[in-house]
Parts: C-alpha cells; structure tokens; sequence
C-alpha cells in the first residue's frame, strides 16, 4: 500500500513487520493510516532507520555527510578571503608609507662610522627643522609669505646631531645654534642644481644648497660622522604633535611671544598642532630671547615627545601606531639610507633601547663674534664635545647621572688639561711633503686648539721629539697619550709652548709607529660645560620664560610676561 509519505516512487521504504499468525493486516488493531504511529514510522525510514520486532531503533541516525563538507568549504573560503584582504590591507599600508617619503642621497658627504671591537657601529644623523616657505601650508604656518609668495629656499633653522652609541646603551643630541658663523665648503644640490664654491657665512644657510650640503658644513665643524639626516618643515611638526596625541611642556611664568605667537600661562600644557610648532619656534620668549635660548626649550619638547613615544598606550594602540607613522613619512625628508619605512622603524627601535635617562641634549658652546654682535662663533669646550661625540663616549653614567662618575674615569685616564686649551707647532723633520699638516689636522680634528700651527724643521731629524716649556710637562703628556708617543721621546726646553718635531722613525700614519691615532678620551665635565646639558627623563624641567624686554606690542618694547597680561583679549596657544 502507498502513502503519501513514501518513498520515491511511491514505493514503501518500510521495511517487513513480522506476521502475528492469524493476524489481519490493515484491521483496526494494526497501524492506521495518517496516524502517529506511521508518520514516526515513514519518518524513521526516510532517514534509513529500522525498527526490530520489539519496534526500538537498531541504530543511531546518521547526519548527512554533505551538510558537513559543505560548512567546512564555506569556512575555508571565508577564512581565504580574509586572509587575501588582510595581506592586501598590509601591502597597501606598507606601500603606502613608503610612497610617503622622501629621500636624497648624502653621497659621502657626512663621513662614515667605523665599526668597534665586537662590529658594532654608532649612528649619526643630522636632524634640521627648514625655515623654508615652500608650499602654502608652510606660508600660513610660518608667516612672512605676504609679499614673496611660496619660496624655494630655505634655511636651517634647527640643527641638532643625534648620536646613539654602538651598544644602543646612551645617546646624545647635541644643537648647534643656528646663527653660527662658519664655512660653508664647496656644495651643489642635485635637486634645484644650485651651487657654491664655498664661502663663510651663517650655518643655517648651508641648506639653500641642499641636505647634503647641510650635512657636509657641521661634518667640517666637528670632525663627527653624520650617516644620516632627517628633516622636518613647519606642517611636519604640527603634524607629529597631533599624531602622538599632544606634547607636555612646561613654562616657568606667563609668556606671549608676539613674533612667534606663542602664549601660555605659567604652568603645565599639552601642546599640539599649531600650538606645539609656536613653541618650538620661540626664540624671543625663552633665555635671552635668542637662538641660545630657544635650543633649550626644544630639548624640553623633544625630551617629552621622546616619554610619550615611550609610554604605555602610545605604541600599542594600532590606530595610534597608524596615525604617527602616517604622519611621520609625510612629514620628513631622509637621506637614501633611511628612505624606507623598515629602515626608519629599524632606527626607532635602535633608539628605543636607550632608557630617558641616558639621553642627554646639549647645545655647542659659543662665543661672541668679534665682527657681529648678532652672530655666534664655537666656543671654548665646543672641541672637547665634538671630540666626546666623535669618540662614541656617554655624557651620563649608567645610573643615568650627569657626568661626574665618567669625569672621575677621564682624570684616571686622560691628562688634567683639556685637548681643547692645548696648541702644538708641528714641524716636519722628514723627507716627505706633508707630514706636519697630517699630523696638526689630527691633533685638531681630536679636539685640540684650531691655534696648532705647521712648519719645517731647522734639520733633518732622525727621531721624533715632542719638546715643552716650564710648567707645562701635563700639556705635552696629553700630546703624547693621544698620538702614541712614550716618555723617551719628551723633552722639557727653555723656552715656552709645546713643538712636535716628527723625524724619519715616524714617516707614515698619524700614530707613532704606524697607522691612524685613538682618540683620547675626551673629560666629560669639560664637554657639558656651559652646554646646558639634561637628560631626557626631566620631566618637570620648565622653559625658562626670558625676563629681558625681548618681544614687542604696539610698538612697545616688552618682557614676554608683561606682553601675555597686555595681550588678555588674545586667547591662549592651548585655548
């Protein structure tokens, strides 16, 4: 008998009941149809069971195995395209910071690092903040685009060497002012094709010739390697101050600089945007209203951005490691070889294992010129920083303390007297031409007096001998200690001064008895002298807001305290 519930074809699918003998089929104490029984029944059978005699189930009921390798490819192909979209997403981002960045090459032009005893190489590099009006962006942020329009050149207004030692373990970041007179060598930029055949003037002005010329002109300085160079515009500060969500500074009392526009009450604030590039531009509200002034300030800033690099949130929050490193390759030009995104993450983690506390900013001393009041020349102890520098040693000690520890090492292994108060006469004894130059250029290139002198020896001499004055065996003994001269070749004389006089058994190299002089280490006291030195870790240092009538309102001539309660209709940078 068919049922509408059957299986194909009409036919029964269930399987034989065994007879009762006598038993009618279809009677009424058999299954009716459409009752509960025959529709558990058929149900039973469309899904392959069987009933016993006694009607229980003789096996479980099996699930579909299509249904299952069905779930299975649709989970696979959902999992591909997730993985295909999220490659996809990565190569863009990556593409997309790398498309951000400019590079340009250095040619050499820096010098190069060598390598310490167990391979490892210092980094240097040369960050400048660009004065330049080159797009209306920088015209509206910087000002002064009025009557010029968007420039060309620019300037180096910020110029700082960023050295981080070969074992990553301390760091220095040293400012040159940028009204320091010097010489500019010979310099054409690749890019504008503008060149120079040298001159001395301002260093900030080095830059009009191109990054590379910039670079060369505080290689020639201070004698120290710069691999690298990073710069930054205007848009690119405010850029980076945003990206890490603000910057915390400090100011010591009310300030309003009318020149840059910065003003902020006495206190803590939070910077960003315009508010952050206003500070970092201030030069008539901090100090004595001069550049001086205004590297200090910055190394407040840079200190604080470098602790907020550092803080817990900052680095791990991926829409913030987006943003910063988004605004980081739009904001900066580097040379060649930092023109990637690996490589620039390569320096940050570099520089990331140095601890705040060994992270120590200085400014390169300086002195008044003698031909404009305006301008600043190196001054003393600005030769024995460069030569600390140079020489890859820390200006803190491993607890983070300012030099003290490291001066008490330097009188145990260097003289009492400064390299940089010690002149030499050089005098070539030998036959060949220019042995004296080689060695008054190593002298100096170490940190000795620019007064070290070159000429010839009365005669020919046979041994090298290195002669000094009364009272001054301490000077000649630094001398000797930096080009490998022992005791037997010192000999005090009558007169006054130290001569160098290099015979025949000293023909090559700029150490006695072959190859290339060690640099002595430099006194660590004498290099953070009068440099304003702190380190990183400073939280609650201050800007020093200048007490001097540096900035002017209405004409009127102003300490920037007096101009911020003159000025109470002007809302604050931070408003």
């Amino acid at each position: 008998m068919s049922e509408p519930w059957d299986g194909r074809g009409g036919q029964a699918t269930r399987g034989r009941t065994a007879r009762v003998p006598g038993q009618r089929t279809g009677g009424p104490d058999g299954p009716r149809p459409g009752g509960r029984a025959a529709a558990r029944a058929a149900a039973s059978r469309s899904r392959g069971g069987t009933r016993s005699h006694g009607g229980s189930r003789s096996r479980r009921r099996a699930r579909p195995a299509g249904r299952g390798k069905r779930v299975l490819k649709i989970l696979a192909i959902c999992l591909s395209v997730l993985v295909v979209v999220t490659a996809g997403a990565g190569w863009w981002f990556y593409q997309h910071l790398n498309g951000n960045i400019q590079s340009v090459s250095l040619d050499g032009k820096g010098g190069s690092e060598k390598a310490d005893a167990f391979g490892r190489t210092p980094i240097n590099i040369l960050v400048m903040g660009s004065d330049g009006r080159t797009s209306k962006a920088d015209c509206k942020l910087g000002g002064g685009c009025s009557k010029t329009g968007v420039q060309t050149g620019s300037n180096a207004d910020v110029q700082m060497v960023v050295h981080i030692s070969a074992d990553r373990s301390n760091a220095t970041v040293m400012s040159i002012p940028r009204d320091t007179m010097t010489r500019v060598p010979a310099c054409k930029d690749s890019a504008s094709g503008q060149s120079t055949s040298g001159y001395y003037g301002q260093i900030n002005s080095a830059l009009q010739y191109g990054p590379a010329c910039q670079v060369a002109t505080v290689h020639q300085l201070t004698g120290i390697p710069i691999d690298h160079f990073v710069k930054l515009d205007f848009s690119g500060v405010v850029k980076m101050s945003d990206a890490v969500g603000g910057v915390s500074v400090c100011v010591s009392d009310n300030v309003y600089d009318t020149y840059s526009h910065l003003k902020l009450s006495k206190g803590g604030h939070t910077l960003k945007g315009v508010a952050a590039l206003e500070f970092v531009r201030s030069r008539h509200g901090f100090g004595d209203g001069s550049d001086l002034g205004r590297t200090v300030s910055q190394h407040i800033f840079l200190g604080a951005m470098i602790r907020k690099f550092k803080s817990a949130g900052t680095l791990t929050d991926p829409a913030a490691v987006y943003d910063l490193a988004d605004a980081a390759t739009k904001a900066l030009t580097v040379d060649d070889g930092l023109g990637s995104v690996k490589k620039l993450i390569s320096l940050a983690a570099d520089l990331n294992k140095v601890p705040t506390k060994r992270m120590t900013f200085t400014t390169m001393q300086t002195g008044a010129d003698p031909n404009n009041s305006d301008r600043v020349v190196v001054g003393a102890g600005a030769k024995t920083l460069f030569a600390t520098i140079a020489g890859d040693q820390s200006l803190t000690t491993g607890s983070g303390k300012k030099s003290a520890a490291a001066s008490a090492t330097a009188k145990a292994t260097a003289p009492a007297v400064p390299a940089a108060q010690i002149a030499v006469t050089v005098a070539n004894g030998t036959t060949v031409t220019g042995r004296a130059s080689a060695i008054a250029t190593a002298l100096t290139d170490q940190g000795f007096s620019p007064d070290t002198t070159t000429a010839n020896a009365p005669s020919p001499a046979t041994t090298t001998t290195l002669t000094y004055g009364t009272g001054e065996k301490a000077e000649a003994q630094t001398v000797a200690k930096t080009l490998g001269l022992s005791a037997a070749h010192l000999k005090q004389g009558a007169g006054s001064g130290l001569t160098l006089v290099i015979g025949s058994d000293w023909p090559t190299g700029t150490s006695y008895g072959g190859g290339t002089s060690s640099p002595a280490p430099a006194d660590t006291k004498a290099a953070v002298s009068n440099a304003h030195a702190q380190t990183a870790d400073q939280a609650k240092t201050c800007a020093k807001v200048s007490p001097y009538k540096t900035v002017s309102l209405n004409g009127v001539p102003m300490t920037p305290a007096q101009a911020y309660a003159a000025a109470r209709s002007k809302p604050d940078s931070d408003a």
